[in-house]
C-alpha cells in the first residue's frame, strides 16, 4: 500500500458512486451496467469516472483510517490501543500503523479535511 500523502489541491468532484440493485450485484459479468454500453467512446468515458470516483473514494476512506488510528492510539485515552494492535485489527504491519497514527494526528492538527 502507497504512503499516506496529503494533498494541498481542491478535491476533484467524480462522478457519483451509484449503488446496485442486489440481484445486479449477484451476477458476476454486471459492473455499474458498463457491460451494456456498446459505444467505445462511451464506455471510456464512463469507466474512466468510475475510476476517478474509486480513487477519490479510497483516498477518502484512508484519511478516515488515519484520522481513526490517532484517535484510537491518543495517550490520553485510557483504552489506547499499541501501533501493533491497530495494525492487527487494520491488516497493517506495525510500521505502515505507526505512520497512518502521524499521518492522522496531521490530519487532526491541520483540521478536518474529510468533512467537505
Amino acid at each position: 500500500m502507497a504512503e499516506p500523502e496529503r494533498t494541498t489541491e481542491r478535491r476533484l468532484r467524480p462522478a457519483p458512486l451509484i449503488f446496485e440493485p442486489s440481484e445486479a450485484a449477484a451476477d458476476p459479468e454486471h459492473f455499474f451496467d458498463l457491460e451494456s454500453i456498446e459505444d467505445p467512446v462511451e464506455l471510456l468515458a464512463r469507466s474512466t469516472e468510475l475510476t476517478l470516483a474509486f480513487r477519490a473514494a479510497t483516498d477518502r476512506a484512508v484519511e478516515y483510517q488515519a484520522l481513526a488510528a490517532a484517535q484510537l492510539a491518543d495517550p490520553r485515552r485510557f483504552d489506547r490501543l499499541t501501533p501493533a494492535d491497530i495494525g492487527e485489527r487494520a491488516g497493517w504491519t506495525e510500521d505502515y500503523a505507526r505512520k497512518m497514527i502521524e499521518f492522522g494526528r496531521g490530519l487532526l492538527a491541520g483540521g478536518d479535511s474529510t468533512s467537505g
